[in-house]
């Protein structure tokens, strides 16, 4: 199953909105053919742990490597990839709203991920995609996110183990949703990117839109979730919906 690209998708591609799934990247290994070629690979953020007071991010990089979560202030958290490429940085929790951008050192190399590493105090913790679907980290309800640029708008979530289909209900349109080998997911909603009820499964969501605002990043809360307003690497305007769980 191809991963929906959310870019792509404004254009009009209706006919791939009955099953628009997020292929996973591999979080086991590194491609060999990176290292041959003398590319830098950016590194994967998979998945956080909390502590009472610290956060514990995991992930996947080249072996070896040296990954680091810098934000524009010139914070930065930083820790080395063991012989597999797994990695994990401990940071103390934030008291306000941060994005981080993750990053690959390798000798003199350097990649930076285009994702981005969002952090809410006493919120939910999410990896940005520009023009792709937002990834919860930790816990989750069965809509993970929504993301929008105004014009389209992109639901994404984490199916249950063993759930082969799940059932994505917008609007008129009632789709069929086939997670990948990870249980991800991820389907674009036909119409404009508008206020809307989202049903996933049994459960509705009350989506209240994308928001205004021109900051690099706007956190507020919207409806029963949180409403991220950012900027991608490009500079294009999306926000991404975060529900309550």
């Amino acid at each position: 199953m191809k991963r929906a690209i959310f870019a792509g998708m404004l254009l009009g591609a209706s006919a791939a909105l009955a099953a628009c799934s997020d292929a996973p990247r591999s979080a086991d290994k590194v491609d060999p053919a990176s290292q041959a070629t003398g590319w830098t690979q950016p590194p994967e953020i998979t998945g956080v742990r909390r502590g009472p007071a610290t956060l514990i991010f995991s992930g996947m990089a080249e072996p070896g490597a040296r990954v680091v979560l810098r934000n524009d202030e010139g914070a930065a958290f930083a820790a080395a990839a063991d012989e597999r490429g797994a990695f994990e940085i401990r940071m103390t929790a934030p008291r306000a709203h941060l994005v981080l951008r993750p990053e690959t050192q390798v000798g003199q190399d350097a990649a930076v991920s285009p994702d981005r590493l969002l952090i809410l105090a006493d919120g939910p913790i999410a990896v940005l995609r520009a023009g792709g679907p937002t990834r919860r980290l930790g816990d989750s309800p069965a809509l993970g996110a929504v993301d929008s640029d105004g014009r389209a708008a992109l639901a994404s979530g984490q199916a249950a183990e063993g759930v082969a289909r799940v059932a994505v209900a917008a609007g008129s349109e009632l789709l069929q949703v086939t997670p990948d080998a990870t249980g991800h997911w991820s389907v674009v909603l036909a119409g404009a990117g508008a206020a809307q009820s989202i049903r996933v499964g049994s459960t509705t969501f009350a989506w209240p839109g994308p928001g205004a605002g021109t900051d690099s990043l706007t956190a507020e809360r919207a409806g029963e979730g949180w409403r991220v307003a950012w900027n991608g690497p490009a500079g294009a305007r999306q926000w991404t919906w975060l529900p309550d769980v």
